[in-house]
């Protein structure tokens, strides 16, 4: 759990760096530059530890690489804005494919609600398509704090949500099928 924790931060550490500098200094173009660098660092550290990169974490560069280029060129916020949608839809896109969880899950989970799971890999897609809908609207009004409450607290509360509701749906569905099975 600990490992999931650091990649996520990991990941989301130049959309953290961008927000913590703006809502210091409130200076789009200094903290769209330091999360361009940013990115460009931990890839250089990640590559210089000798580990290799994924094509998320890839992809991920490019976008800060492009979206904060734009930002910077025309001094619209909007298009730095935005990255956290394109993340949110191509993870989505990722979780369409059928089972995807089934990995993920404990084999207790796995051998007994299976098709609970896959539901749940498509619920899970459905929440980051409307996520990065919302991460666009609140985008396109170029409102910076609007933005970072949308960013630190929905997006990241969402997900919070999600988890423990799938968490004590799916522990009770177990519980009632074991239970439904030592009857029988």
């Amino acid at each position: 759990m600990k490992d999931v924790f650091a990649r996520l931060g990991s990941e989301f550490l130049c959309t953290i760096v961008f927000l913590v500098i703006y809502l210091a200094a409130e200076e789009v173009i200094l903290a769209t530059s330091v999360a361009i660098a940013g990115a460009i660092g931990q890839v250089i550290y990640t590559r210089i530890k000798g580990q290799t990169l994924g094509y998320m974490s890839w992809a991920s560069l490019a976008l800060v690489i492009v979206l904060g280029g734009a930002t910077l060129l025309t001094h619209d916020p909007r298009f730095v804005l935005a990255k956290p949608a394109i993340g949110h839809v191509a993870i989505g896109l990722i979780m369409l494919k059928r089972g995807w969880m089934l990995r993920y899950m404990p084999d207790i989970v796995t051998q007994t609600i299976p098709e609970y799971v896959t539901s749940a890999g498509y619920a899970w897609a459905a929440l980051c398509f409307v996520l990065a809908a919302g991460t666009v609207a609140v985008a396109s009004t170029g409102d910076m704090k609007l933005w970072a409450l949308y960013v630190s607290v929905v997006l990241i509360g969402a997900k919070l949500v999600a988890f423990a509701i799938q968490y004590v749906a799916f522990r009770v569905l177990v519980t009632s099928r074991i239970r439904a099975a030592a009857r029988a």
